[in-house]
């Protein structure tokens, strides 16, 4: 289980002494790793009752065109690049900065898939 609290040292590289132990509502949940396939979708319910989309597989993506002030619906077709994981773009994963290349050609993706349930980019 992952634990987003405060980590066990100080900034300056002391131990830090706890005053209390691990809470519930510090723990975090595994990501989304959407991947390319058909679509699939998962609601989470977060912290006071409300609710995110986990996008575990896309098809589709928004992509809108800068040039010409439109936006489309289009396949994707694989994963070119992904700045936050080398090893993503050969896992195909979708995140928000990576590259995609659709039917229209290369697009930065905008929106971040695992948090929104929708994958929006923009031509590049």
């Amino acid at each position: 289980m992952r634990w987003q609290g405060e980590s066990r040292r100080k900034s300056t590289g002391g131990r830090l002494h706890r005053n209390r132990k691990k809470r519930a509502h510090e723990a975090g949940r595994p990501a989304a790793d959407t991947i390319i396939g058909e679509t699939r979708r998962r609601t989470i319910r977060t912290h006071g009752g409300n609710k995110k989309l986990r996008l575990l597989r896309a098809e589709f993506a928004n992509v809108a065109n800068p040039k010409s002030g439109t936006t489309k619906t289009v396949k994707i077709i694989s994963v070119k690049e992904n700045p936050a994981n080398p090893f993503y773009a050969r896992r195909n994963i979708t995140t928000k900065g990576a590259i995609i290349e659709t039917e229209l050609g290369n697009a930065v993706v905008t929106s971040r898939p695992g948090q929104e349930g929708i994958v929006n980019a923009v031509l590049v």
